[in-house]
């Protein structure tokens, strides 16, 4: 009598949209459904199940959604045909701002959850098995989800990302991060010290810390006390085998002086950080409800320079927010000339349905938005490509994450967070930290070889073509 064979194993593909802590997210859905034997697929046309990870702060999130639904729908379609299921899943912040519409306008949609719930999908997942409709799951729980992720997670590689904050109480107005992740919450300094050494013994050598206000961190410490994030980074710093720490994404307001002291104190904190001002403008400052004005922000990067002179900055801007008129806008390219950014993300306003910015008079017509977000982002990129290019001529230490485009190349990222690609052997040289000279600037990355004593190489660098 011959065995059963083996059942094969399931497969699950995960597309995210959006920010870091989608894709941390997304990783911990792959490591909540694993026990289920779920592995993952290449693309959805080998998948048993999809997931559609959703961020709404990008422009036209709902109609990517349902564009993206609309194909799923006929390869679900496909599957029945043949007597095979597809589970298809909504998750993110449409999932949890727009989740009866989901369904109504999508019913093929078997599971709708919110960022909160994702620790809930085995239980989501067998009740979709069972269950004539949707499974919606888009309520705020008690219970805190990270207790309920197993420790157990598939490896990142070099770089990890660790999510140590969630939530906003800041109530922007122009943005639902409030309503679709809930109030500040952050994890306790123990769990977060755990997952981190967990991350390190991996193989992770950089880890960045992940919060909506990833600087208005104050989980409980060992002592009973609330510590910041200053001091969270500070224990972190000892972990050994880790040689990187960053964190992303920062408020104006929470930039307290613990923190920016821990940028002179610790040498592994990158000299690059992300601190979103949004306009140079206190007029539209004030509408946004940002709480700080462009003076308050020109301090606090004078601070954190005179902390760490090396120190990089990027951010956020949005152009046309309702009332926003062309002095406005000149502010805010006076500000960027003033304070310069290498790296910035730059974005046409945008109504998001509930938030108080959406129904406020004096809205921008279209063509002038477009106008003001091309000068923007024309002296961005000229910031950008002169930052790029006072690297030349530098040797800077290089985190080797894998190989490069071409054969015989590694790539990597610099202190600024530079794509950095050398001649090199990628797997002898990934994870190590090894100092380059930079012979190129490109205009999305840096080229250059190993400096004296790290090896030697006669080939030389390619240069980079810019990401599509």
């Amino acid at each position: 009598m011959t065995s059963p064979s083996p059942q094969a194993p399931k497969r699950l593909f995960i597309r995210t949209w959006g920010c870091q802590m989608n894709v941390y997210d997304s990783a911990r859905m792959a490591d909540v459904l694993a026990p289920l034997g779920y592995a993952p697929a290449a693309a959805p046309e080998g998948a048993d199940m999809v997931i559609l990870n959703t961020c709404h702060i990008r422009e036209k999130a709902s109609e990517k959604l349902f564009s993206e639904l609309g194909r799923l729908r006929e390869l679900k379609k496909a599957r029945e045909g043949t007597g095979e299921k597809l589970v298809l899943a909504v998750a993110g912040c449409v999932a949890q701002a727009e989740g009866a519409e989901i369904t109504a306008r999508a019913p093929w949609v078997d599971i709708v959850l919110g960022p909160q719930t994702y620790h809930k999908l085995p239980e989501m997942v067998a009740r979709a098995s069972r269950a004539a409709g949707a499974v919606i799951e888009t309520d705020f729980p008690v219970e805190d989800k990270f207790d309920h992720l197993p420790e157990v997670a598939a490896p990142q590689g070099v770089t990890a990302f660790l999510t140590v904050q969630e939530g906003c109480d800041k109530f922007c107005s122009f943005c639902v991060v409030p309503y679709t992740r809930g109030a500040e919450y952050s994890r306790p300094v123990a769990a977060v010290l755990a997952e981190a050494r967990r991350l390190v013994a991996a193989g992770a050598r950089e880890i960045a810390l992940l919060g909506q206000n990833v600087n208005a961190y104050h989980g409980e410490g060992p002592d009973g006390r609330a510590w910041g994030l200053g001091r969270l980074l500070r224990e972190m710093a000892d972990i050994p085998g880790l040689a990187r720490l960053r964190y992303t994404t920062s408020h104006p307001r929470d930039m307290d002086d613990d923190l920016i002291a821990a940028h002179a104190e610790l040498p592994m904190l990158l000299p690059f950080l992300h601190l979103p001002v949004q306009s140079g403008s206190d007029r539209v400052l004030q509408a946004m409800n940002r709480g700080h004005t462009a003076a308050d922000f020109r301090r606090i990067v004078e601070r954190l320079r005179a902390a760490r002179p090396d120190l990089a900055l990027s951010s956020d801007f949005i152009v046309g927010h309702p009332g926003e008129t062309t002095a406005d806008f000149a502010a805010t390219l006076a500000l960027v000339r003033e304070v310069e950014f290498p790296l910035a993300y730059s974005f046409k306003y945008s109504p998001r349905p509930g938030t108080p910015a959406a129904g406020a008079p004096h809205q921008v017509a279209e063509a002038e938005k477009d106008a003001r977000l091309q000068a923007l982002q024309a002296l961005l990129r000229d910031q950008q490509a002169a930052f790029n290019q006072s690297r030349v001529g530098m040797t800077v230490p290089v985190l080797v994450s894998g190989p490069g485009r071409h054969p015989g190349q590694a790539a990597g990222r610099s202190p600024w967070l530079q794509p950095v690609h050398l001649p090199g052997d990628a797997r002898a040289l990934l994870g190590r930290e090894v100092p380059v000279a930079i012979l190129a600037a490109h205009p999305n990355s840096l080229s250059g070889l190993l400096a004296a004593g790290a090896g030697h190489h006669n080939a030389q660098p390619r240069e980079e073509p810019a990401p599509a």
